[in-house]
């Protein structure tokens, strides 16, 4: 159920309003899938496992001015799973932390973080 102004990007920052059955609530639209969150914007992204996520999938936060983002949220689906070192290192070299955790529980603290004015970028794959 996306919008059909949508079309995959949302320029802007913006709270997760709502998760669940495999997608997101944001900005009054709903979005079902994965997401990249982050300073410039929200975007659909296809990676459904944390063993998907490369340098492709998070192009645009890693083409962010370097300082931009501070640390990515990352929801792993409905329980933690430890990302791929690859994943991490292509982050730490970007000078960008990492904070896995349960996409339920990712959309809490992005948007908490997010309130307190942080640097933050989520990537929050959708959950059943």
């Amino acid at each position: 159920m996306t919008n059909a102004a949508y079309e995959g990007f949302l320029p802007g920052l913006h709270p997760i309003e709502g998760y669940g059955a495999g997608g997101f609530r944001f900005a009054g639209m709903s979005h079902r899938g994965s997401l990249l969150v982050s300073p410039s914007g929200i975007s659909a992204i296809s990676p459904v496992r944390v063993q998907e996520l490369d340098a492709g999938a998070l192009e645009s936060l890693l083409n962010a001015p370097r300082g931009a983002v501070d640390l990515l949220v990352l929801g792993t689906g409905q329980s933690l799973v430890v990302p791929p070192r690859a994943l991490r290192e292509l982050l730490r070299a970007a000078g960008i932390g990492i904070d896995p955790m349960a996409t339920g529980h990712a959309v809490s603290t992005y948007n908490i973080l997010l309130a307190e004015g942080r640097k933050v970028a989520a990537v929050l794959l959708a959950a059943p």
